[in-house]
């Protein structure tokens, strides 16, 4: 890690911890204009700048550069603190038509920290029962929000985004917590299969909402990072949540259940380096989740793990490189899963295959013919997206390195 990347990890830890860093060298201004960018990759600018304003090294920085970081955090926060109340409404709406959505992720994680609006969310997550899902729909738009893709098709989508016009409200509607078509990860729905018999409940800001049991949050929380994880990478905040949240619910988890899910998903050593890094990087306490001796004898180094976590920023954006990358990682382990060995190639980060490109290009599931035009048109976009730091070639450089990651971390055989 260079001092950049060290700094940004203590002022992360500081602001889970509602204190400041203690950091009295006079950094250059390079140094904190490369410790704000780093913090904007990972969408956790308001929690870093709340943990240094205060420091003794910020006497020496340039006013007008903390002016402005100042300004862009308290405008996320009050865009964020607008996105909670609008959602705890949307909530009671719903509760009064009669539905029961459960809440994950977003907002249930936000609840843990010391302030809550500084951990900034851009959707909030809502698991609906297949069928509760048409009258779920009926009751967003009478709530005035609107459907993202007019043009999907409402049965057979897993998955629809919704938003508020004049309103930052968004929505994730879900049936299932992943796509039940993808090679990758879609068989992770069996884990929660019943855990709609297992909700539990939740008031925030004194408003009632439902959410997932505490081992199946846990685990839905380690699934949805590893998910990412196998896409282009994952941010230092979903390592953040997962701390503080088997901190906080840790004697109410079952962590055996966990680790028998995580293994049967080849996901055990990936968890544990979260842990790990939670544990030297963050908050997370060992002693105060209750985990337990199976998990804490698992050999892994976080190392790497780490490395790539930084590198990602929040889900894997942190350039185009990255992102188109995921075509190579998400191949692996579908071959891995055929018992064929993984193969980058340049073909296959600009190529995926069509059953890959459907939800880009939707009509491709009534005319596959057209799959040729939606390689055509996502060369064009190729093309477009493509600069500095995004070259075709640099794409396959961190796909076969992160192919490596899934090797080293027994996610894929060696």
């Amino acid at each position: 890690m260079n001092a950049t990347e060290i700094r940004f990890l203590q002022a992360v830890k500081a602001s889970l911890q509602n204190q400041a860093v203690t950091w009295t060298d006079e950094l250059p201004p390079q140094d904190w204009i490369a410790l704000f960018r780093l913090a904007d990759v990972h969408r956790v600018l308001p929690m870093v700048y709340e943990a240094v304003y205060r420091s003794p090294a910020a006497r020496s920085a340039d006013p007008q550069m903390l002016q402005s970081m100042k300004r862009r955090t308290m405008q996320a926060v009050m865009l964020q603190t607008r996105k909670t109340s609008e959602f705890l409404r949307l909530s009671e709406h719903l509760a009064q038509a009669g539905i029961t959505p459960c809440v994950v992720k977003g907002i249930v994680c936000r609840s843990l920290y010391p302030k809550p609006d500084c951990r900034m969310s851009s959707d909030e997550d809502v698991l609906i029962p297949p069928e509760q899902f048409r009258l779920c729909h009926e009751a967003l738009l009478a709530y005035g929000m609107t459907p993202c893709e007019p043009e999907q098709g409402l049965d057979a989508a897993y998955e629809v985004s919704y938003a508020k016009p004049g309103s930052p409200l968004y929505i994730e509607l879900h049936k299932s917590l992943f796509p039940p078509d993808s090679q990758a990860y879609g068989e992770f729905n069996r884990f929660f299969a019943g855990a709609a018999d297992r909700m539990t409940g939740l008031t925030v800001q004194g408003t009632a909402i439902t959410t997932m049991g505490y081992t199946d949050h846990l685990l839905y929380l380690l699934c949805h990072a590893f998910k990412h994880f196998l896409h282009s990478g994952f941010g230092v905040r979903q390592v953040c949540d997962i701390a503080l949240f088997a901190n906080t619910y840790g004697a109410q988890i079952d962590w055996q259940w966990l680790l028998q899910c995580c293994q049967e998903i080849h996901a055990e050593q990936f968890a544990a380096a979260l842990f790990r890094i939670g544990q030297k990087y963050f908050t997370f306490d060992p002693e105060q989740a209750c985990y337990p001796e199976p998990w804490r004898r698992i050999r892994v180094d976080e190392a790497a793990m780490l490395e790539d976590m930084l590198a990602s920023g929040i889900y894997g954006g942190a350039s185009m490189s990255r992102k188109h990358s995921s075509n190579m990682t998400l191949d692996a382990v579908s071959a891995g899963k055929r018992g064929k060995k993984a193969k980058g190639t340049v073909l296959k980060s600009l190529f995926p295959a069509p059953d890959k490109l459907e939800r880009r290009y939707p009509y491709l599931k009534k005319h596959p013919y057209l799959v040729p035009a939606a390689w055509a048109d996502r060369i064009l976009k190729y093309r477009k997206e493509i600069g500095r730091d995004n070259q075709a070639m640099e794409s396959v450089r961190i796909g076969n390195r992160r192919i490596e990651l899934l090797r080293q971390y027994g996610i894929i055989e060696k």
